[in-house]
């Protein structure tokens, strides 16, 4: 497993880049998390106030999704990408100001820039994969990308965490802007063509809301495509609660402070590393019925976890038991995405992927809103349970819809399919 993580490495010059790029502005993206909601909870000490800096997060990056799809799906995604790192560092700097003007509404505003610019490089990274990773190497690919992204969740918000507490917020706020310029620099050496294949990507001038409807019909005729965004969107109802969550454990249920919630997401990250691994090493072998099974059996658990999480008296206790949960969740991540980019078309992905993006956000703003409300009358302990109990869930509906026969597996697209779906658009 590791061998095939450091071959890809070792060898694919443009996957290499992508990777350090991501890896170090995903460090500095926690670094900055870490601070902005320890910030907010301090400046009002209130756990809605964190519920809402969330939303503030959150929100943009929905309104963001179907602007973002469209235009990857146009443009050259690796030049869209440089973009969304560059404002992403300004606005990231941009966070110094609340050291002096302590406003909730600065604090919100600038979340959700940064926020804003995130679906443009996220889904810009996944559309591109198939581009600078073999065949042979997609399934290794897509797990090393997933799994660094969970190794930089553990890593960064453990660093970001002590940092912040040690050295204060406008170091982390720092860290974060030259993170972005890093990526950025990094997306820069890639050599190749990023431009998303012809037919696709042709479009008439003011054609974009046609084009995002044209995604959407691509997703609900595979009903394979539709039940994983779906899976996406049942996580969200108990995984945006968490968002929420962890602060309040961190802050309030175990008297931490800024290391707390470090503590917590960082066994968080370090179970999703875990479930990546394990998602690589067995997906390279699994066949299409046992992948079904393991996605049901794995979000059962990911669900029980989450809720003995909430109940634990102990905080190391609390970080096994999220650490189990997400091992789970890591599991389903990779196998899930590897199908998406088994089967979704180059000049779809930005589309598909942003929009499975926008659908679990949504349903994530709803979770945060609703735990952050509720937190001023439950306590983190009860909405823990709840929504432990909602991503278990997920389980029951998605081993129903296979039993009924809906999970049928696609054939792997053609260009001719392509063509077919963007033919619904008359090109310039």
């Amino acid at each position: 497993m590791v061998s095939g993580f450091l071959q890809i490495l070792r060898h694919n010059r443009n996957y290499r880049a992508c990777w350090l790029g991501q890896t170090v502005s995903e460090v500095g993206d926690h670094f900055n998390s870490i601070a902005v909601l320890s910030l907010a909870l301090h400046m009002t000490g209130s756990g809605a106030a964190v519920g809402a800096v969330m939303i503030a997060r959150v929100l943009p990056a929905i309104a963001a999704g179907p602007v973002a799809g469209v235009v990857l799906d146009r443009m050259d995604r690796r030049k869209v990408m440089i973009a969304s790192d560059m404002l992403r560092a300004v606005v990231a700097l941009a966070h110094i100001l609340l050291l002096t003007y302590r406003e909730t509404w600065l604090l919100y505003a600038l979340s959700g820039l940064l926020m804003f610019a995130s679906p443009f490089f996220n889904s810009g990274r996944s559309a591109i994969l198939p581009r600078i990773a073999s065949h042979d190497e997609l399934h290794t690919a897509n797990a090393l990308t997933q799994t660094t992204s969970w190794l930089t969740l553990s890593i960064g918000t453990m660093l970001g965490g002590m940092s912040t507490a040690q050295f204060g917020y406008k170091w982390a706020f720092v860290a974060n802007a030259a993170s972005f310029v890093f990526s950025a620099a990094a997306i820069w050496s890639m050599r190749g063509e990023f431009k998303p294949e012809r037919g696709a990507a042709a479009r008439r001038r003011g054609a974009g809301v046609e084009e995002f409807r044209e995604g959407l019909r691509y997703m609900a005729s595979r009903p394979l495509i539709l039940g994983i965004a779906l899976l996406g969107v049942g996580w969200s109802t108990g995984g945006g609660a968490a968002q929420v969550l962890f602060t309040l454990f961190g802050e309030v249920v175990f008297a931490r402070g800024p290391a707390g919630i470090g503590m917590i997401w960082s066994c968080a990250g370090i179970g999703l590393v875990l479930g990546g691994v394990l998602g690589h090493r067995l997906g390279r072998g699994m066949g299409f019925e046992r992948y079904k099974h393991t996605v049901t059996v794995a979000f059962f658990l990911h669900g029980l976890c989450y809720v003995v999480f909430s109940v634990m008296g102990s905080i190391y206790a609390a970080m096994v038991f999220i650490a189990l949960s997400r091992v789970a969740m890591g599991l389903n991540s990779v196998l899930n995405r590897t199908m998406l980019l088994a089967h979704v078309p180059d000049g779809l992905r930005g589309r598909v992927f942003t929009t499975v993006e926008t659908m679990a956000n949504a349903v994530m703003l709803v979770s945060m809103g609703a735990a952050g409300a509720a937190s001023t009358v439950y306590s983190a302990r009860e909405i823990g349970v709840v929504a432990g109990v909602l991503s278990a869930s997920t389980a029951l509906f998605w081993a129903w819809a296979n039993r009924a026969g809906k999970l049928t597996e696609p054939e792997r697209e053609t260009r001719e399919l392509e063509q077919e779906i963007s033919g619904t658009v008359t090109p310039a």
